[in-house]
């Protein structure tokens, strides 16, 4: 494997040997710029990509299926001519990144909509452009907090284990990473494929919060998962075999159902409530519970000044 710096600030790299690439293997653009809160799991080390791209360049190059380009600077590398050279665009970003407005109007309803191309997210991605309605209704919903950290010991149900970026999980699996609960959450437009599990979770709420989804966009195809806050997770092979076969389904290698479930999300729904409220857990208590730690945090700030 070699890399080298391109102009424009793309760092690509191209595998020469190991694994035998496909004749035509499917170019990926992933995309690690943030420009709200940095993860860990997309910081570069001085001249050392981040955990998350290296991870994705070695799947790239083991499955010999697909090809990595990382970049950081969206200013320079998305734009429409350069996406004429990609399959698929990964984000895994934050905040209101410096994409020219006619350039991600162009990538959410053109480029994305057209035959082969697809769309993943991971983690953050919900955390981009979240004030944005074309690029939140594309993605299916928007951050808003994340009451289990990266050190939260979570159950996860899967709904659709035939789904194919699904199978590797089983029908449920525990975990520890950071779980996003979500605004703008369009479940009528998504195929939901796994969600906390709030009766076997500690720490509760009384609604649905989902994990993964996946959607049809035009002749494109979007996928979305919640994992992967914690750089161990870009390491974990559970994780990355889903990866994989997320890859593969987006670019149509594989056969799985998108249509939306949104008799999911109101099962969940009344799941997570009758758990919650069984321990004692109510809206009230949340509220008054974040009032008590803001307090906290303010004596904090206070006391540190």
């Amino acid at each position: 494997m070699r890399d080298r710096l391109l102009p424009l600030s793309l760092l690509v790299f191209t595998v020469l040997g190991g694994s035998i690439l496909e004749a035509n293997p499917t170019k990926m653009l992933m995309v690690t710029q943030s420009k709200g809160y940095r993860h860990g799991s997309v910081t570069r080390a001085e001249d050392q990509l981040s955990p998350s791209e290296i991870a994705m360049i070695k799947l790239g190059k083991e499955s010999g299926e697909f090809t990595v380009d990382c970049t950081q600077d969206v200013e320079a590398d998305f734009t429409r001519e350069n996406l004429q050279n990609y399959d698929i665009v990964t984000f895994y970003t934050t905040g209101k990144l410096p994409i020219e407005p006619a350039v991600l109007d162009y990538f959410i309803s053109d480029w994305l909509r057209q035959p082969g191309h697809g769309f993943l997210g991971f983690h953050s991605a919900t955390d981009t452009f979240k004030d944005y309605r074309p690029y939140w209704d594309l993605v299916g919903g928007s951050f808003n907090g994340h009451p289990w950290n990266q050190n939260t010991p979570i159950v996860v149900t899967v709904h659709d284990v035939e789904f194919p970026a699904m199978k590797p999980f089983g029908e449920q699996f525990e975990f520890m990473d950071e779980i996003y609960q979500y605004r703008n959450w369009q479940p009528e437009k998504v195929h939901v494929l796994m969600s906390l599990d709030m009766e076997k979770t500690e720490r509760k709420r009384p609604y649905h919060v989902p994990v993964a989804w996946a959607k049809h966009v035009g002749d494109g195809k979007m996928f979305y998962n919640n994992l992967g806050h914690r750089e161990d997770t870009w390491k974990n092979p559970m994780f990355l075999a889903s990866v994989l076969q997320a890859v593969r389904w987006v670019k149509g290698d594989v056969e799985g159902d998108a249509t939306p479930n949104p008799e999911v999300s109101a099962r969940h729904d009344a799941h997570s409530e009758k758990a919650t409220h069984a321990a004692g857990v109510t809206l009230e208590t949340l509220e008054a519970d974040r009032i008590r730690r803001e307090a906290e945090r303010k004596a904090r700030e206070a006391a540190n000044n």
